[in-house]
């Protein structure tokens, strides 16, 4: 029999926003209506923000990867908006 000792070391830091509290009241009635805290938006907005230099990086990387493809003609207007 082992025993496997893992530590988890969480990092936190805190945060000083200023806002207009007319704004802070009106986020709150948004968090409120989505059954959730201003603290939760506020966390979920902050992933997304961080993600998209991920995702940029990817969509980068892509295209560098695709950067042989030749459609082998120019598309005209309505093709391109075509749905």
């Amino acid at each position: 029999m082992h025993t496997i000792v893992v530590y988890t070391v969480l990092v936190r830091q805190n945060i000083t926003l200023n806002a207009d509290k007319s704004d802070i009241e009106l986020a709150q009635e948004e968090a409120r209506s989505r059954n959730t805290t201003l603290h939760e938006l506020f966390r979920e907005w902050l992933k997304g923000f961080a993600g998209r230099k991920c995702r940029e990086q990817e969509y980068c990387a892509l295209m560098e990867e695709l950067r042989h493809v030749n459609s082998g003609r120019k598309f005209t207007r309505e093709e391109m908006n075509g749905r």
